[in-house]
């Protein structure tokens, strides 16, 4: 996976590119699909029931939003900082620099994210050893990997995509044989539901709540966009993120479609995914453990991705002077690593894994309602960063207003769940941290810098 480098500059692959816009719908859906999904979306349909396959289908809806706004933008304007620097041309130095702190900060939150979901994964073998324990471990792992260079890792990110596919895939051929009797088990389903009552079991405040983990589940689409600058031709940026989706729904829909199906709403819990969970009556041995392992691995793999992300486009924010010069250095021995900026990624790891161990029974619904909250706040630069630099007729205008309603609706959810409402104000602190430091490089730097310069 290549470092991915939300800033101001120019991409040198601005001009040209060697991905097929096949090419980059692939690449998108590896990425997207994670633990946010796998895990995460057992605790929606613990929020709202069945109904948590039009939660699914909503998020899809605002993500296309997005997603087409901000390939319309490198259509027209390739840069590599992509969103943090349409942000930076629309509304100024404050707004870029928001949206790469945030951005920085959400995926500090994912990688917490998704350690522990690995870390709830593995305890399936081992139930009595402490959650930190598999934290610790795999945190160690991630920054092995880092340490050792980004080559290896680059070999075989294309087979960790393959497995995530694979894994729900397998899940889907296999209910779909249950389901017809090839395989034989316990054939008493609740089915799908005959009545709104029981779509919605837990009303439509539970809808409303679970908004945030099929969005999140769905996060990774901005990742893609910073990818379309080394597409061939830069216009079939917004076919590339159609295709995209489509398949990311085709796949989310029908397995979680499945999986509602197949097992009563009581019977899900956060800490097994929901495809575990459904094939449960089928008593088939093997099932659980492949698929907790290919889980497990995609897990690590979207993990290790963050951390690379994050460790270089600190070095960005420090190069573009929104961030401590001292984060820029990187160190020629360990093949030109930027080791302090690593070692921030490393303290926020490590506030990861003591906050798992303060907090073992909530932590993973906490830092992921936080991390999806996050996300959002930057897809919404996207959306009005977009209404302010290119010309969108009426239509496009309504689309976009209804991508930020859908936003809104999804980070306003969180409120209104007590299990969940914690994560909120996580982000809010981290939001409202990064706009004090914005007020103040304001009135104490950019201004200065500005007046200076004519």
């Amino acid at each position: 996976m290549d470092f991915f480098l939300p800033s101001g500059k120019s991409s040198k692959n601005s001009e040209s590119g060697d991905l097929k816009w096949w090419q980059l719908s692939l690449i998108g859906v590896g990425c997207t699909i994670g633990t946010g999904f796998f895990l995460g979306s057992a605790i929606g349909i613990k929020i709202t029931g069945p109904s948590i396959v039009f939660s699914f289908i909503l998020a899809a809806l605002g993500t296309y939003i997005v997603y087409n706004l901000l390939a319309k933008m490198t259509a027209e304007d390739p840069q590599e900082g992509s969103f943090c620097y349409y942000a930076n041309k629309a509304y100024g130095k404050w707004a870029g620099f928001s949206c790469g702190w945030n951005y920085w900060c959400s995926n500090i939150l994912i990688m917490g994210s998704q350690l522990t979901a690995l870390s709830i994964l593995t305890r399936f073998w081992f139930p009595h050893v402490p959650l930190w324990v598999f934290a610790a471990g795999y945190a160690i792992l991630s920054i092995i990997v880092v340490l050792t260079g980004n080559k290896g890792f680059d070999k075989v990110e294309d087979l960790f995509a393959v497995i995530k596919t694979a894994a729900i895939i397998m899940f889907i051929i296999l209910a779909a044989a249950a389901l017809s009797g090839v395989i034989d088990g316990d054939a008493r389903h609740p089915g799908f539901p005959g009545s709104s009552g029981e779509w919605f079991p837990e009303g439509f405040k539970g809808f409303w709540s679970s908004l945030i983990y099929a969005f999140y589940a769905y996060g990774g689409i901005e990742v893609i966009g910073l990818m379309a600058t080394r597409l061939k031709k830069k216009e079939d940026a917004p076919k590339a993120g159609i295709i995209m989706l489509i398949v990311l729904v085709i796949i989310y829909v029908i397995s979680l479609g499945l999986a509602v199906y197949m097992a009563s709403h009581g019977a899900f819990n956060e800490k097994e995914s929901p495809f575990v969970t459904a094939m449960y009556k089928y008593n088939l041995a093997f099932f659980p453990h492949v698929f907790n392992a290919a889980i497990i691995i995609a897990g690590f793999s979207t993990m290790t991705a963050s951390l690379f992300g994050v460790t270089a486009l600190l070095v960005t924010l420090a190069n573009d002077g929104d961030a401590p010069a001292v984060f820029s250095k990187k160190i020629k021995k360990w093949k030109d690593l930027p080791l302090p900026s690593l070692g921030l990624a490393m303290a926020g790891l490590i506030a990861s894994i003591v906050t798992a161990l303060l907090l073992p029974g909530k932590i993973y619904e906490y830092i992921t309602t936080a991390a999806g909250i996050l996300i959002l706040f930057n897809w919404s630069f996207i959306i009005i960063s977009a209404l302010r630099i290119l010309e969108i007729k009426l239509f496009g205008k309504m689309m976009a207003f209804l991508g930020l309603i859908l936003i809104l609706s999804a980070v306003s959810g969180t409120l209104i769940e007590k299990s969940i409402r914690f994560g909120f104000f996580v982000s809010l602190l981290f939001v409202s941290i990064i706009a004090v430091i914005a007020v103040i490089m304001q009135k104490k730097v950019w201004k200065h810098k500005s007046q200076g310069s004519c």
